[in-house]
């Protein structure tokens, strides 16, 4: 386990590469005995700076929940962050990429809670029963650490590499629809890159929500009604550039577009 000074030395490293645009060293690097828990601490100090500089939470990303990631990163569950207000945009924006660092886009889908989740025995049904509408959802992922040789415990340090995210589309009650053959088609400057089905997150889109909830009242929290969820991908990252614009066609429940500048 670090100690205080070192975790809070990290965050703040974090933040500065945020407001830079330079990736940090690899943190397990220069901490090789580094655990899970540290790193979950360290993304906890980095969301109280965010806060005390008057950004709000609206909700929590899920990461790492399809099982080909997980054997890639080597950790059998899922990662979570948080996302703050100042973190969501909506369908039709104009985004700047240089706020960004590695800029990947994801397809999900967010739950919107119609009311608050906790653990410690939450389950899909109370996941379905808590949620007020599901919508199409665009991860930005942003690595404000080195890309080669990251561990899972450097992505969490990193707010799961959590930038920002795009919702669009049409609001759905989870009743009306079967979640886990929710799909998308993926474009970049008007090609297809990726297609996606949303039962490849766990083999159902509200299983990283159930988890998260019973993950985090270990830690002593839980999700709030309003809170928005970003649930894990269902399809590869994208890599994207400046200049170019991104679809996402989710057929009945409607489509997401931005542009990155």
């Amino acid at each position: 386990m670090l100690d205080d000074a070192t975790l809070t030395a990290i965050a703040d490293e974090l933040l500065e590469a945020q407001r830079s645009g330079v990736p940090i060293p690899l943190i397990t690097a220069r901490h090789p005995g580094m655990t899970v828990e540290d790193s979950y601490a360290i993304q906890r100090i980095w969301a109280d700076r965010k806060r005390a500089g008057g950004s709000r939470l609206v909700g929590r990303k899920i990461g790492l929940t399809s099982k080909v990631m997980q054997v890639a990163t080597g950790i059998s569950e899922p990662d979570y962050g948080v996302i703050f207000d100042d973190m969501v945009h909506q369908t039709g924006a104009r985004i700047e990429i240089d706020q960004y660092i590695n800029t990947r886009i994801e397809v999900e889908l967010a739950f919107v809670l119609g009311r608050p989740l906790s653990g410690p025995n939450c389950t899909i049904t109370d996941v379905l029963d808590a949620t007020a509408y599901v919508i199409p959802a665009l991860e930005i992922l942003s690595s404000n650490i080195e890309m080669e040789g990251r561990t899972i415990v450097d992505t969490i340090s990193d707010n799961a590499a959590m930038g920002a995210m795009v919702v669009g589309g049409t609001p759905t009650k989870p009743s009306d629809v079967d979640l886990r053959w929710v799909a998308a088609l993926l474009y970049r400057n008007e090609t297809i890159e990726e297609t996606g089905v949303a039962a490849a997150v766990l083999g159902h889109p509200a299983a990283g929500v159930h988890w998260l909830a019973n993950k985090i009242y270990a830690h002593g929290d839980s999700m709030a009604a309003g809170e928005i969820i970003l649930a894990g991908s269902f399809t590869r990252p994208m890599w994207v550039y400046k200049g170019d614009t991104v679809h996402a066609d989710y057929g009945p429940l409607g489509a997401i577009t931005c542009q990155f500048v």
